[in-house]
């Protein structure tokens, strides 16, 4: 199985981005192969078009399963595995933000309940205190945000993202109006000299 020069650049290039996102280099180019192929494809086509081991591909389909990124297929008459990625891309963004939230902030937010539990011992520990509530408060209400997305239609969710990118505009429009107001009145005329009436 060979790719064309454009698959292959979006292929290395998610593996580029894949330690971003939580997984390995080879992981994200496995993931972003199923995303763009038409077919389902089994682990030795997925290893002949990455040139990698059979070995790296089986734990790869393993992590992509744990993520909910990809699904299962059978073929008839085939006994191996086939698979594909997991609903459009919509849904796959979706799953990433999910299974991110469950694995980096959810731990987070319980060390943060817990150390908020104990009673400080004295000044220091109540002023670090005090800042892992904003934290707690923040990354809490962060939380409450993506719960609220993650709940959306992706039709939703595509307004709300446009309806965010004017309000952008908005304010900056705002901003620009304000900075011009400000240096308008910053700036003072000179006052003119009084003129000397000519004595005839």
């Amino acid at each position: 199985m060979k790719l064309s020069n454009q698959a292959q650049a979006f292929v290395l290039h998610f593996g580029e981005m894949g330690s971003r996102w939580g997984f390995n280099r080879t992981v994200g180019q496995m993931f972003a192969l199923l995303t763009i192929h038409s077919e389902p494809l089994n682990a030795d086509q997925l290893a002949e078009a990455l040139k990698i081991s059979r070995g790296n591909v089986s734990m790869g389909l393993k992590e992509l399963q744990a993520w909910r990124l990809i699904e299962l297929h059978h073929q008839p008459g085939d006994r191996k595995d086939y698979f594909t990625a997991a609903g459009s891309i919509w849904d796959l963004a979706r799953t990433v933000f999910e299974e991110r939230r469950k694995r980096e902030l959810d731990p987070t937010l319980t060390l943060l309940r817990q150390l908020l539990l104990s009673d400080p011992r004295d000044e220091q520990e109540a002023q670090a205190q005090e800042k892992i509530q904003e934290v707690y408060s923040l990354l809490e209400m962060l939380d409450q945000f993506a719960n609220t997305l993650s709940k959306l239609d992706h039709r939703d969710l595509h307004k709300l993202m446009k309806l965010g990118s004017g309000l952008n505009k908005l304010l900056d429009m705002k901003a620009s109006v304000k900075a011009k107001t400000t240096g308008k009145s910053a700036t003072t005329p000179t006052a003119k000299k009084p003129t000397k009436n000519k004595t005839k």
